[in-house]
């Protein structure tokens, strides 16, 4: 690449636009986890009439202990209600995330299909990406693919 490129690509933004920047990734990554848990939930509640803890661990490829503490977070959340020998279950608000969630994903990964990104690909980048695409881009993948 030459010189003069390279400069004008290590142009810094004005302090405060950075931090903001830095502030936003941080806060998406703290949400992310709770988001593919709704999700997911949401997911096996619709498919299987119920979301179990063992199910969870098997699908997110983590331990039971790990989806015990986490479930344990999304309940002081309120995200989340479990039952003694029972499942998951969502809350209002657990199933409104997981809506939000859903269609965000699906907006992306319709986005990166109509860029020629294979299926398989697309649904995998999608997964990280839906964190943390703001709402103006979002909106720009939509118009974007409702357009074609």
């Amino acid at each position: 690449m030459p010189a003069r490129k390279m400069n004008q690509a290590a142009t810094l933004p004005d302090a405060e636009s950075h931090v903001e920047g830095f502030r936003q990734v941080r806060h998406n990554r703290r949400t992310e986890l709770a988001e593919d848990y709704v999700e997911l939930i949401a997911d096996l509640i619709d498919h299987g009439g119920e979301a179990r803890q063992v199910d969870i661990a098997q699908r997110l490829g983590v331990a039971q202990p790990t989806v015990a503490k986490m479930l344990k977070r999304l309940v002081g959340d309120g995200l989340v209600q479990q039952k003694p020998y029972r499942g998951v279950f969502l809350t209002t608000s657990g199933r409104d995330l997981a809506a939000t969630s859903r269609e965000r994903h699906r907006v992306v990964e319709a986005f990166l299909l109509a860029l020629g990104i294979s299926e398989e690909t697309a649904r995998v980048d999608a997964e990280g990406i839906e964190h943390h695409v703001s709402a103006e881009t979002l909106d720009a993948f939509r118009k974007f693919t409702m357009g074609r």
